[in-house]
Order: C-alpha cells, then sequence, then structure tokens
C-alpha cells in the first residue's frame, strides 16, 4: 500500500531538502557555501543584475548575507570546484558532474542545422579556435583576433567566433572557465578538467540514473515532472530511471492529496533520505531561478502560488515589477518584492511589495530582517520602499520601527 503525505508535510519536506528550517550561521565561511552547492548540485545563471545575479541568490536565501568571494572561488578558475554546463538551462555543476551530461552534448551535436550544422560548415574556424585556446589558454571571445570577430546580424549581435565558441561549448569541444564581466571565458576541456572526467562517459540510461537520484535527493518529494525539470531531462528516460531507483529503495512511492495531472492523482516519490519535519521555520526572498520556484507547475502545487517572471512584459503591462522575487515565510510563499539594489545612492529599493492571500498578520516584520540582510550584503545602507503593492504599507511601517 503506498503511503499517504499531507500537502502541508509535503511542503516541509521539499524545503528541508532544499536546506531551509536551519538557523542561519553566525559568519557563514566556505563550508556553508560549498553545503549549498552540494545540496542543490547546480546554481542556474542568469544575465539580470538589478538587485543580485541569479546563481548568487540562492546561497543568500539560505545562510544569509555570507561574501561572494567564497562562491566566486568556487565557480570560477581552473581550480574552482564547479564548471558551466547546460544543465537546467546555463548552470554551474560540480566538475564530478561532466560526464554525466555527455548524452546532452551528443543530443546537441546531432541537433542538425541548428547546432552540429553550424559547426560542420565552420569547421575551418572551428579548429582555428582550437589551436588558439591550446596556444594561449582560455580567452574570452572578445579577446581573440580574426576576421570573422565582427558583430554582425541577429544572435545578440555575435560575431562568427563568437557563434562559433557557443556551439563548441555546447557540444563540449570547449568549456566555460569562468566569467569576466559576466562574458564567457572560454578553454579546452583538458586544460580545466582532469583526466578522470575526459575517459568513457557512462551510459545514458546510468547517467540519467544518477542525475534523478540526485534530484530525488534535492527535491525530497516530487512527480515524474519535478524530477525530469530539475536537470531538464525527457521523461521516458526519467520514467526508466524512477522504475530502476524504486526497485533499489532509493525512491519510494508515495501519494499527496490533491497533487493531480488532470483529473487523475500525480504519482509522487519520496527520496528514502528526505527528512521530515514537523516544522520549518525561515524568512528568505527566493531568485526567480531558485528551484524551489523555478518549475512553475511544482511552485504551484506546493505553495498554490502563480509565480510568473516579468523581466520581458513590457512595463505598463507588468503586475508585480520587473525582478519580483518570492517571499518564503517558514513552510509557506506569501508574497514577492520587486528589488533593486541602487548602488550609486546605497540604497535598497523595494518597488514594489505584496502579499497572498492569507499571508501571515505578521508578514512584514519577518521580512525587514531579510531586507537588512540583503541590504548590508549588498553593501547598501538604507532601504526605500516605493508607495506600490499592498504589502508595502506595513513594510514602511515596521522599517520605521527598525529604524527607531
Amino acid at each position: 500500500m503506498v503511503d499517504s503525505v499531507s500537502p502541508a508535510l509535503a511542503r516541509r519536506i521539499a524545503l528541508a531538502a532544499q536546506g531551509f528550517g536551519r538557523p542561519l550561521p553566525g559568519s557563514p565561511g566556505t563550508r556553508q557555501v560549498a553545503g549549498v552547492v552540494d545540496r542543490l548540485g547546480l546554481l542556474q545563471i542568469d544575465s539580470v543584475n538589478v538587485f543580485e545575479r541569479s546563481h548568487y541568490l540562492p546561497a543568500f536565501s539560505r545562510i544569509g548575507d555570507y561574501d561572494r568571494a567564497l562562491l566566486d572561488r568556487l565557480t570560477t578558475g581552473r581550480r574552482g570546484r564547479m564548471v558551466e554546463s547546460w544543465a537546467h538551462q546555463a548552470a554551474f555543476i560540480p566538475r564530478e558532474l561532466w560526464p554525466l551530461f555527455e548524452f546532452r552534448r551528443q543530443e546537441f551535436r546531432s541537433q542538425g542545422s541548428e547546432w552540429g550544422g553550424w559547426l560542420v560548415e565552420n569547421r575551418e574556424l572551428a579548429d582555428w579556435l582550437r589551436a588558439e585556446l591550446a596556444a594561449n589558454g582560455p580567452m574570452r571571445a572578445s579577446d581573440i583576433e580574426h576576421d570573422a570577430n565582427e558583430r554582425r546580424g541577429p544572435w545578440w549581435g555575435w560575431s562568427d567566433v563568437k557563434r562559433t565558441l557557443e556551439w563548441m561549448f555546447r557540444v563540449g569541444e570547449v568549456v566555460c572557465v569562468e566569467r569576466r564581466r559576466f562574458e564567457r571565458v572560454y578553454a579546452l576541456p583538458e586544460q580545466v578538467l582532469a583526466p578522470v572526467l575526459l575517459g568513457d562517459p557512462p551510459a545514458e540510461a546510468d547517467a540519467v540514473r544518477d542525475l534523478v537520484a540526485r534530484a530525488g535527493a534535492a527535491l525530497g518529494i516530487a512527480t515524474e515532472a519535478d524530477l525530469a525539470d530539475y536537470w531538464r531531462m525527457k521523461r521516458a528516460p526519467v520514467r526508466e530511471a524512477i522504475r530502476d531507483l524504486e526497485d533499489a529503495g532509493e525512491l519510494v512511492p508515495v501519494e499527496v492529496p490533491g497533487w493531480s495531472v488532470g483529473a487523475r492523482p500525480a504519482p509522487a516519490w519520496l527520496h528514502r533520505d528526505a527528512r521530515r519535519p514537523r516544522r520549518i521555520e525561515a524568512a528568505a526572498v527566493l531568485s526567480p531561478f531558485d528551484p524551489v520556484v523555478w518549475f512553475r507547475p511544482r511552485t504551484e502545487r506546493l505553495f498554490d502560488f502563480h509565480y510568473r517572471i516579468e523581466i520581458y512584459t513590457p512595463e505598463p503591462d507588468r503586475k508585480f515589477g520587473y525582478y519580483s522575487l518570492p517571499v518564503l515565510i517558514d513552510d509557506d510563499v506569501v508574497g514577492r518584492v520587486d528589488l533593486k539594489s541602487d548602488r550609486k545612492a546605497g540604497v535598497l529599493r523595494v518597488q514594489s511589495a505584496w502579499s497572498e492571500p492569507g499571508a501571515p498578520a505578521d508578514t512584514a516584520a519577518r521580512l525587514v530582517p531579510v531586507l537588512w540582510r540583503a541590504a548590508a550584503w549588498q553593501g547598501l545602507d538604507r532601504i526605500e520602499v516605493a508607495d506600490r503593492g499592498d504589502l508595502a504599507p506595513a513594510l514602511r511601517s515596521e522599517l520605521r520601527s527598525s529604524a527607531a
């Protein structure tokens, strides 16, 4: 008989698996930052820097105002513990996971004219770029001198050199060793990765099973769709991996009342090592690309929270703001705040603040210390709340009280 897990317990299991519910460390160090990386398994990358770049935010949400240089040492350079890969979109992953994504690189190689075709048609340029990196070491596209390195056409104005390097990155002919001013620095795999990572990769079925197991541990409790989305994998091989992991006792089938696919209950699985906390104490803002909220169907299933980022929505049509961050209080997502780090003025700007129906009465009081930590983390001295959103008046009142 399949065990039943209540929706409330499912939320707590999911948040505990993601590292919430623990006291904030007094002075987060390398061990705490690395612990976040190990727990999540990846950090999604995004270029928007209006508050802070997305890959820095999951650690802030879980351990508070840490030194970002600690994460930089893990994610960048030849000696870093992580490397950039196309995992859940562009993401930093631990280097030991590199071989597991060979099946994805092979998919990119076989995608015809869109991907592999470009490299076939521009093989001479790709070979020249390999030789250039072999001779000079890691380089940005903008550092490479070549007649084809001139911005033109679509693709964000990419030059043929940049476009070729991007295709080479997708198929694994080069890796991104770090970013400078957010521009990728390309290197040959053998310049960056240990030889053991460059040998024969695992079979696709074995790689998918390993990745599904890691997703199960990171999510705590999940549907097939959740497990597939964590690494953006196809459902059929994920389904087979779930069967294997269920047979091995690593994933335990459960049902969660209210979790459904259409009119049918959605099968779910609990990771065998998942904690079942009786309560979660937490107060945090979440990146739009945090694993807690990045798969919107799961976000709605867990929290009854409809979330869409409005970066690409014309300003007159935005409801909640340009870079609206979900607000987590204890075991629920109860609101959202649109944050901007005004570094020139030294102000953390709360451009809008909204509460969800049923949000606790102390939401503003619980959120204000988070905002002060965010301001300190960004090196900002003040917080200013714009008059937009139903949570804004309570936030301003709490800020006045905290400053008194």
